[in-house]
């Protein structure tokens, strides 16, 4: 399951940042690090992007991001 699947108020267990070098270094550097609790808050207006919560800070990535973190899913927790 990837990032994107998470619909808001679910979350997950980050497990895998697979996407291009410099885009990569990127997320791991805003906290997207494999173990990292993460939910899903809010969508846009026309479902991109979407904010998740990590590490008590919110932040939006497009959908074809968030297809690049592997996740194992929680469930809903709102």
């Amino acid at each position: 399951m990837t990032l994107a699947d998470l619909l808001p108020g679910e979350s997950g267990i980050i497990q895998e940042v697979d996407t291009e070098p410099l885009l990569q270094q990127r997320l791991l550097d805003l906290g997207l690090l494999p173990g990292t609790h993460i939910q899903a808050r809010f969508r846009g207006r026309r479902g991109d992007p979407v904010a998740y919560m990590v590490r008590g800070t919110v932040l939006a990535l497009r959908l074809s991001t968030a297809k690049d973190v592997i996740v194992h899913p929680l469930g809903r927790s709102l």
